[in-house]
């Protein structure tokens, strides 16, 4: 006689499994709760029933504290390019290190690091640091108000750009009105005034953009975009997308902003050098730093130049104890003079090869679920249908239930480290045997939950 699973029963094995793999993480949360709300400083990191504890990172593994070793497809949300403790990053490191981590002074290394990022990035002609993504994308748009005298920012609907408050809009992308968002706060603490100063557009969507800005150029200081969603999803921009931004905010004399935080490993130069385009202003952070904190902001000389306290008596003020600090830029040298094209191109290699193995997995089990994204960036998507818009992604997380929580788990219990939200990045020491093991891991993954998807999300099943 067959026996079926019920939902419940699969949710419970999942979870079970989970907990007798994580006894010391366990431990770890409940200490940890004590002395910090949810027991962590971070959103990202937190999940139920709660979150595993790393101890050790070793190229493209690493090992919790109860000795389970896991592929990690999440590199610190795509922070760590070269995996982890790198020899050549942490040799240079540790010998800065022993030499002072930063002084409170003008210092070479950083002139350095900028002038390497300034000749590969096209529309970077000066630059300053930051500690955070979120610093840089802040100061970038606080550049372009003070530059433009205008100040209302264009942003696009569902996208992330920090934490600070004009970027705290329209997060999660808006289902309710289709191809025009409405602008809406999300998150608790941001005041109502910040809605005065930025309005929403949907991704992939030029004909929206442009009614937009033709009636509100005179007072729209900049657009800017994630050239490849992150939060949002991974989706890739559409042919011309870029472009037609660039010549709608030419038109309209509106500054273009990139944040190329995330979308900057998949050229030398980012996704601007790809689709052949100059913005304005670009931020950076992630990975250009080497396993440390940072971020950067910069773009065309006419705009970074009201930064000079030389050339201009009112400079808009900018600093940071620990912007630019050795220790950081002395591993973001090492970090990207390592991440030349030719390692862009094998990381990218094998994110194409994850990607298509997850979409032949899906169709081989008849699974509407579907892998999409760009070069050594990728993110399951739960649904077949076509992905466009932020918005899209939104919808196709709904009426799901807790298949995504459970997908994320029953990948730990199977060794496999990425997002919550199972979203995927390739560091440059993974192999393609890394590859084709975290491939057959997603597929027993999937196989287990099918059961789950048949009660509690049918649609996802053909």
């Amino acid at each position: 006689m067959i026996v079926t699973r019920s939902a419940e029963d699969v949710a419970n094995d999942v979870l079970n499994r989970y907990r007798q793999r994580t006894p010391k993480s366990r431990k770890q949360h409940e200490i940890a709760r004590q002395y910090l709300p949810s027991g962590d400083t971070r959103m990202a990191t937190h999940y139920r029933p709660y979150p595993t504890y790393m101890v050790k990172g070793e190229g493209a593994w690493i090992t919790d504290c109860d000795g389970n070793r896991y592929f990690d497809l999440l590199n610190n949300f795509t922070s760590l390019v070269h995996g982890h403790a790198n020899p050549a990053i942490v040799e240079d490191a540790a010998d800065q290190l022993m030499r002072g981590t930063v002084f409170g002074s003008a210092t070479g290394p950083q002139v350095e690091l900028a002038k390497l990022l300034i000749e590969r990035i096209p529309g970077v002609d000066l630059l300053r640091f930051t500690n955070s993504g979120t610093e840089a994308t802040m100061m970038m748009m606080r550049a372009a108000r003070a530059y433009t005298g205008r100040d209302i920012i264009v942003k696009i609907d569902g996208g992330y750009h920090g934490a600070h408050d004009f970027v705290k809009v329209s997060v999660s992308a808006d289902m309710e009105n289709g191809n025009r968002p409405q602008a809406r706060l999300e998150g608790r603490g941001v005041p109502d005034a910040v809605l005065n100063a930025v309005m929403v557009v949907p991704f992939n969507d030029l004909s929206y953009t442009e009614s937009v800005l033709r009636e509100h150029h005179q007072r729209i200081a900049a657009l800017i975009v994630e050239p490849i969603p992150n939060s949002g999803g991974m989706i890739p921009p559409a042919p011309g997308y870029l472009r037609g931004l660039r010549e709608l905010t030419e038109r309209y004399d509106i500054l273009l902003l990139l944040d190329e935080i995330v979308s900057l490993r998949v050229s030398s130069g980012g996704m601007q050098k790809i689709d052949g385009i100059a913005p304005d202003m670009t931020a950076v952070a992630k990975f250009i730093g080497g396993g440390f904190p940072i971020g950067a902001f910069g773009g065309k000389k006419a705009i970074m130049d009201h930064f000079d306290q030389d050339l201009y008596p009112d400079f808009i003020q900018h600093s940071g104890t620990f912007n630019g600090n050795n220790i950081t830029m002395i591993a973001g040298l090492a970090a990207m003079r390592k991440l030349d094209q030719a390692a862009i191109d094998r990381i990218n290699g094998l994110g194409q090869r994850l990607q298509d193995g997850i979409n032949q997995i899906c169709m081989g089990l008849g699974i509407r679920i579907r892998c999409l994204g760009y070069g050594s960036l990728q993110q399951i998507q739960w649904s077949d249908e076509p992905i466009v818009t932020l918005s899209d992604v939104r919808r196709a997380n709904q009426d799901i239930g807790k298949s995504a929580e459970l997908l994320h788990l029953e990948m730990l219990n199977r060794g496999l480290h990425s997002s919550t939200r199972c979203m995927f990045n390739i560091s440059t020491p993974t192999q393609a045997s890394d590859i084709d093991r975290a491939l057959e891991a997603i597929e027993a993954s999937l196989d287990t939950l099918r059961p789950y998807f048949r009660e509690a999300a049918p649609r996802l099943l053909q």
